[in-house]
Parts: C-alpha cells; structure tokens; sequence
C-alpha cells in the first residue's frame, strides 16, 4: 500500500484540481457547492463502490469588498494588513474611526473596565505562545482571544476590535477565523491585523504617537442554506455493517485556496479509497471517506453525519480525521485509553518505516469527534505542527506551499491504520 501511495497516488493532483477549481470554499459559497462536485467526482473516479451527497443546512457569511484598516501616526496614515474575522459584522459604510487602546489580555481589559474602553477600539495584542513546541497548544492558548475578544470589549463600550493575528511567524499575512458574538451585547466590527503590522503598531502605541484607527468592512450573514457532505465507500465484504470512517473537512476560509486547510486532509482520505481499489483490497469492514462540509463556522456537517450514524442501525466503529496540514506525519492522537488504546499502539511499529513514532491518548478532529455519542472510537493524524500557523486561515494558503512528499506520507501512514481498523477490529 505504501509503495503505490509514494509512487502513484494522485492525492498531490486532486489538490490542484481542488485549490484551482474551487478556492475559498466558505459554506454557502458558490466554491463550496463546485467542491462538492469535485470530489463527488473523485471519490467516483478512486473507486468507490458509492458516492453520495448528505444534505445540511450551514450558514452563509458573505466578506464584501477587501477590508480597509490604518492608523495615524505622527500625522500620517499608516495602512494595516487586515481582514475580518469570520461572522464579523460591518461598519457602518464609511468606516469608523476612533482612538485605539493597547490590551494584552482580559485582564487588562477587566482592569480598564468602561472608563478606560467607552468609543475606543480595542487592539488585543496577546502572541502566540513560542515557548510551546506544540503550535496547537500555541493556539488553543490564544484562540480565546479571537472567539470571545469582539464581545468581552463591547462589555465595555468599545466600537471596535483588532486582534493581532493567531500566528507562529512574523509576516504580513492577517488570518480570519470564527468569532462568536454574545448575543446579550452590542456586536461590533472585529478584524485580525497581521504580526508584523501587529508589533509596529503596539511600538507606536508605546511611543504615544498613535491617535486613532480606521476600519471598513460590508461583510454580512445571510440566510442559511443547504449544502452537503460528499461520502463514498468500499462496502465490507465480512462486516459491511461495521463503519470505519476516514475524512477531512470540504469547506475553507475564503482568503485563499484552503490548501493546507484541508484540502490535504480531503484528498488524503480520498487515496485511502483509491489506494484500496488500485491494489484490490476488500476491506473487511466499510470504509468510508468523508468530505465534511461547514466546520470552519458551525461544524454543521459532522453533526449531520452523526446523527444520522445515530439512526441508521450501522456501527460506527472508528473515525479518523486529518484537518493538522499535510506537513510529515509524527504520530496519531486516539480518543481511548487503557487496553483499547493498547491495540493501536501494538501496531505502532508497522508504523515507524514511514516516520510515525508517536501515539497520543487524546481526541479526534472537529468533524470525527460527535461520532463519540455512537461509541465510536475517534483519532486524527497528527503531522509536524511547526509551520502550520505560517497558512492557516490566511490568504497564503495555496497549493504551492503544499509539499508532494508529506502529503503522500500522510496518506500511507491513514490508509495503513484505516486497514488494519478495517480488518482487525477494535
């Protein structure tokens, strides 16, 4: 399986049909519907016994015209590299502009309460943590500050909010993500500025030489609307009852291509079918390639298939995600513990030869994880994380910083657990 995956699996090429022929697939979106043809169509064209659509409704958040952002510094305007968070509302059509204020955390901002916030826009300047060698603690550390910051300053009557971008490296790349609006409180613009913008603007802050900050955006939310995940299956030939189910997610952000998220991820389990038809394996158990629609701002589609999982009269034994990048894989994370954690790791060494050393008790992405309520067993592959958050959410993103190599490693390394899952059990 792995010599065919390294050196004829088409994983790399459905990533340019997918980054190219359909980018920014944001829920909703007209990208987002053309994906779903896509990989509809290679899940065909890999082999899959069937190919079906599962309908759910997502939201549908619409950007508008590129945002605009700068401050004045020493009586001069000074352009910012911004973009809006995901879910974010817009300005009123000529902008706002008002006096910015420095805050490091909610702390701070608890400490500066209405006094110090009132008609201010509050620039939320809290790095990412480099001392963590783990990136995705880095930003499960930070990501707070994106979800609740627009909110926990309207608290306070600020009429704005900048959130230095969730980033590991200095560059000029902003990076959107979801926020989360208090429903209680005013909801205010709420945009990311990017690092190196980020650090110049707080040395300015310092130097009291910054008056005030414009912001403009028309984005808007509009009605929610039918979309789908894209499933296709080899059915078992001993237990077609039994489900293992291998996936990313289909939809992206909207500054770019979604290459690394997940685009990898999509096209990575889609060799999983392939590499199985090619060679002639009839797994004992179905497998099941999942292109998840919607968890970037709702996870509307991992909901969709779990409940249905919760009503079909299947079992759903194990579901893997890959939604880390297609950067060289390192280990899995597995949502178990004591002697069923034990038969994956008894495993392990079969895994070494393609660079996977590590097995993690933890959890499954974001789409996998609602199968827990079905008692399925949940993982997620778990690649080198230290260039990850140089592309996600960000306009960078593309196809061209995806590497073959890793990319292919990956998908050896989920097709090899998803056959022995398949023929083993757990």
């Amino acid at each position: 399986m792995a010599d065919f995956t390294l050196t004829k699996g088409g994983a790399y090429d459905d990533l340019l049909t997918l980054c190219k022929g359909a980018p920014a697939r944001l829920s909703g979106s007209a990208n987002a519907a053309r994906a779903v043809e896509i990989t509809a169509a290679m899940l065909k064209g890999a082999g899959a016994d069937t190919v079906y659509l599962q309908p759910c409704m997502v939201p549908h958040w619409v950007r508008g015209p590129k945002e605009e952002a700068y401050y004045t510094f020493a009586g001069k305007k000074v352009p910012l590299h911004v973009c809006a968070l995901g879910g974010s509302v817009a300005t009123p059509r000529t902008g706002i502009t008002a006096p910015v204020i420095e805050v490091r955390s909610f702390e701070e901002l608890d400490r500066l309460g209405k006094k110090g916030i009132q008609g201010r826009i509050v620039f939320l300047n809290y790095p990412m943590n480099q001392t963590l060698v783990n990136t995705f603690a880095a930003y499960g550390d930070a990501v707070r500050y994106r979800v609740l910051g627009p909110s926990q300053a309207a608290k306070y009557g600020a009429v704005g909010f900048v959130l230095r971008t969730l980033s590991t490296s200095l560059n000029d790349y902003p990076h959107t993500g979801t926020t989360h609006y208090d429903t209680t409180l005013p909801r205010i613009p709420a945009f990311a500025v990017s690092t190196n913008d980020a650090e110049e603007l707080s040395r300015n802050l310092r130097m009291k030489m910054v008056v005030t900050l414009f912001m403009k955006a028309s984005c808007r939310t509009l009605p929610d609307t039918v979309s789908y995940n894209v499933i296709g299956e080899i059915r078992g030939n001993e237990h077609p009852d039994e489900i293992v189910t291998v996936g990313g997610h289909l939809d992206s952000w909207d500054l770019a291509e979604g290459a690394q998220d997940d685009g990898a991820g999509i096209v990575q389990s889609i060799q999983v079918i392939r590499t199985l038809h090619a060679l002639g394996i009839r797994p004992a158990r179905t497998v099941r390639a999942v292109m998840f629609m919607n968890e970037e701002n709702g996870g509307r589609g991992g909901e969709a298939y779990a409940a249905r999982a919760a009503t079909d009269g299947l079992q759903y034994i194990f579901g893997l995600e890959s939604d880390n990048g297609g950067f060289t894989p390192r280990g899995f994370s597995i949502g178990a513990e004591g002697a069923r954690f034990k038969e994956f790791t008894d495993w392990g060494t079969l895994f070494q030869p393609y660079g996977v050393y590590e097995w993690h008790v933890g959890g499954g992405g974001a789409d996998v994880e609602p199968l827990v309520r079905v008692k399925a067993v949940v993982g997620e592959i778990l690649p080198d994380s230290q260039r990850y958050f140089d592309f996600h959410h960000a306009g960078n993103d593309l196809f061209e910083n995806v590497n073959r190599r890793e990319l292919l490693l990956g998908a050896v390394n989920m097709t090899a657990l998803i056959y022995l899952v398949s023929k083993y059990g757990i």
